[in-house]
């Protein structure tokens, strides 16, 4: 992440995407394929790393292979056809995004950190080692069981998440950057869905 200020003077924490040049590598249509859509690959791939029926695939398309493939349902697949390329030209200053990607894994987490349980918070009465321990968890004689969904300790991170309604506050057609408003999910370097809805 990094910040830029506005016109006023206030500092915008802001994430900088390198949103492009994606190939249209595939165009399905609703006779074809049931549905209609646009397959778009990003970031380029060396080709002794693809299988051969990826590589078939690619080559049909007159594309080098990629590393990251993805399909989009919006009304905007009606004017791409294979070989096309999109770029950050698509987008706009002013508009808002959703930004869809992989959050950082943190492993296995308390409920402390994973859920934002306060703890007991005290550390008298006798208490030993009890300070971020997640209490009763409600099981008694009468369920004999522990309910599906109870918030306990496990697994953090590592899942598809999406942000909504981000602004884009800047535009380089030269070098294909997005620069958008706010966190979006993920570590450095690792691949976001961009969608713009209006």
């Amino acid at each position: 992440m990094t910040s830029l200020f506005d016109e006023n003077g206030k500092n915008m924490p802001c994430t900088v995407i390198q949103a492009g040049p994606c190939s249209v590598l595939q165009v399905r249509t609703v006779e074809k394929d049931g549905y209609k859509a646009a397959q778009l690959g990003f970031d380029d791939k060396s080709e002794k790393n693809v299988g051969k029926a990826l590589a078939g695939h690619f080559k049909k398309a007159g594309s080098a292979p990629k590393a990251k493939l993805v399909e989009f349902y919006h009304e905007f697949v009606d004017k791409l056809s294979v070989g096309d390329e999109v770029k950050v030209n698509l987008f706009a200053e002013g508009e808002f995004v959703d930004v869809t990607g992989t959050s950082k894994g943190k492993g296995f987490q308390g409920v402390v950190k994973r859920h934002n349980f306060g703890g007991v918070m005290q550390a008298t009465h006798g208490q030993h080692n009890r300070l971020r321990a997640p209490g009763s968890i409600g099981a008694g004689s009468d369920p004999s069981r522990v309910f599906k969904g109870m918030r306990m300790a496990g697994r953090m991170g590592g899942k598809q998440v999406t942000v909504q309604n981000l602004q884009v506050l800047r535009v380089d057609d030269e070098q294909n950057l997005l620069v958008v408003k706010g966190a979006v999910p993920g570590a450095k370097n690792s691949y976001v869905i961009i969608r713009k809805w209006n």
